[in-house]
């Protein structure tokens, strides 16, 4: 998932979302202002308030090997 899937994805959950800006505000501690440059499309949220937001929205953030870097790997054994 490359960053600028998770600023969407984040994005998303945030205007579908039933708690508000308030709400989340208070419960990550990611300031009202970043939220909303978030939601204007603005990449300006550090990867740790990212962290706190998708677990407040019920998201998780993976990283993981890509598939071909994997499938290599696995032929080297």
């Amino acid at each position: 998932m490359g960053m600028s899937l998770i600023f969407d994805t984040i994005r998303s959950a945030i205007q579908t979302s039933p708690k508000t800006r308030y709400r989340l505000w208070k419960e990550t501690g990611v300031d009202q202002a970043q939220l909303s440059r978030l939601v204007a499309g603005q990449k300006c949220v550090s990867l740790d308030n990212l962290e706190r937001l998708a677990e407040a929205l019920g998201l998780e953030i993976v990283i993981r090997p890509r598939q071909k870097a994997a499938a290599k790997s696995k032929k080297r054994r």
